[in-house]
């Protein structure tokens, strides 16, 4: 025990035989490694501070990321109920550029969105409506596809609406965008214009239950005679359009959003209104359909099976005042009999009518006259022929129109 063991100093007892030189770098040695070990202290507790803000800002970026989809999702949402709010909001909250490319991107590329308002929105006159939809027009490659085979394209990436103005400008981007993209088919995209209407309205004839008289591939043909400019198309390319359409309809696109019925295809309007009905007269809101000289009416947009239909020939409709509504409209028998309409009951059977009259409220005055004259106008004439009749006239008149500068022009 009395003796000393060299190696003392491994037991962090100083050697006894150290010179105050040597000791002195010892304790400089000491302080130096303290001092590096708070700096390691420091450094640590940067690192950790540097690391907490990067998990802060991850998170704040993945929270900022969640309330943007959430965003996105309520536009697309407000979009299907109304076109027109939902672009508003999603350009007001920077998750859509308001520009004609972007918004066209967005009806054609997104999942989820209402075909039926897509079709509204691209239906409107505004200057930028007209600028979106040729871009998204644009969207769409037709080139090598006979016409069958673009308007199947065409008429799956939106609904087309029911008032003839909006039609009509998105069937003529149509067919300027088919001849863009298949030069020498047509003379003109009038012929293609009409033609196209030609085809819809086949697909329609062919393959309605109600249509009993249905077209030959002959008055196929006596349809279209003389639309190219005055010539007649290929009778093998209007065979080749008559069996496609006749071996295959077209498809109605189901709406994504599953907000709107997919029960009926290009309906004239279509939209909600208070009805009023019931043994106990009261006023319930209902979602109508007009399509085929009927008046469909459902509980709610997704139903598939309408829980009334009014059928409208030989009916009248007015504008009439109402003790309890405003803005209401009348639709009536005018020899004051029973009109032979029909509903479904709860448990699923389809009765009989017995009214003489329906009575609709609008949620405005303007809404109201839109449904009177688009009524009228389904009892009394389609709109479908209508356009194509225009279109055939300004065929023919510049047929004669170029005949009589030919004319003048030899006779210099």
């Amino acid at each position: 025990m009395g003796s000393q063991r060299k190696d003392s100093f491994l037991w962090g007892k100083a050697p006894p035989n150290l010179s105050s030189v040597e000791k002195q770098k010892i304790g400089a040695v000491n302080i130096h490694k303290s001092d590096l070990l708070d700096d390691i202290q420091k450094l640590r507790l940067q690192i950790e501070n540097v690391m907490t803000e990067i998990q802060d800002s991850e998170l704040e970026e993945q929270s900022k990321h969640v309330v943007k989809n959430k965003r996105f999702l309520c536009g697309k949402k407000k979009f299907n109920m109304d076109h027109t709010k939902g672009i508003q909001y999603l350009v007001d909250n920077g998750l859509l550029e308001w520009s004609a490319g972007a918004v066209a991107e967005f009806l054609y590329k997104e999942d989820g969105l209402n075909k039926t308002a897509i079709g509204n929105f691209l239906g409107e006159r505004e200057e930028m409506h007209l600028k979106v939809l040729k871009a998204f027009v644009d969207l769409h490659e037709f080139s090598d596809l006979n016409l069958v085979q673009a308007l199947r394209q065409f008429l799956w990436s939106f609904r087309l609406p029911g008032e003839a103005q909006k039609i009509d400008r998105m069937m003529e981007a149509f067919a300027s965008r088919y001849c863009d993209c298949n030069t020498g088919v047509f003379q003109s995209t009038d012929t293609c214009y009409i033609l196209s209407f030609a085809v819809i309205m086949l697909n329609t004839s062919l393959h309605n239950p109600s249509v009993k008289d249905k077209p030959t591939l002959e008055r196929f043909f006596s349809m279209n005679r003389g639309i190219n400019n005055g010539g007649d198309l290929p009778d093998e390319l209007l065979t080749k359009l008559y069996e496609s359409i006749r071996n295959e309809p077209f498809k109605i696109p189901e709406d994504d959003g599953n907000d709107l019925t997919h029960t009926f295809f290009n309906p004239d309007r279509e939209g909600w209104l208070l009805k009023m009905g019931g043994r106990v007269k009261t006023w319930k809101r209902r979602w109508f359909i007009l399509t085929d000289s009927c008046l469909y009416y459902f509980e709610y947009t997704t139903d598939k099976d309408p829980i009334g239909i009014i059928p409208l020939e030989n009916l009248c409709v007015k504008d009439i005042r109402d003790p309890s509504k405003q803005y209401c409209l009348e639709i009536y028998n005018p020899t004051g009999q029973k009109i032979k309409g029909c509903k479904t009951e709860n448990g699923g059977r389809v009765v009989e009518g017995k009214h003489q009259s329906y009575r609709m409220s609008a949620t405005t005055a303007e809404e109201r006259d839109a449904w009177i004259d688009s009524i009228r106008t389904c009892i009394t004439k389609d709109a479908f022929h209508d356009l194509v009749a225009v279109r055939k006239r300004k065929v023919i008149n510049n047929i004669h129109t170029s005949v009589d500068r030919d004319r003048g022009h030899h006779g210099k």
